[in-house]
């Protein structure tokens, strides 16, 4: 089982917006934000389920990146 180091506060990722160049903010878990539920749901049955062919064999963990600046929204893949 492989674990992401950003989900579990072992590692930040520092990032710039590709529009204004200010600091991104994480957002969280690109899958916390599909219901009301899906926080609470097994991550590896969300992974099956958010369209990214990568993600469901274990190997990446898309986060939700905001900019604060222009509103711009990134989704990053974080290597587990």
């Amino acid at each position: 089982m492989s674990i992401c180091p950003v989900c579990n506060g072992l590692r930040e990722v520092y990032l710039l917006c590709t529009h204004c160049g200010e600091p991104l903010l994480e957002a969280g878990r690109l899958i916390d934000f599909f219901d009301d539920y899906s926080p609470y749901m097994e991550i590896d049955l969300m992974k099956l389920e958010d369209g990214y062919p990568d993600t469901n064999c274990g190997q990446k963990c898309p986060h939700l990146y905001r900019c604060p600046a222009c509103h711009n929204d990134e989704v990053i893949f974080i290597k587990e």
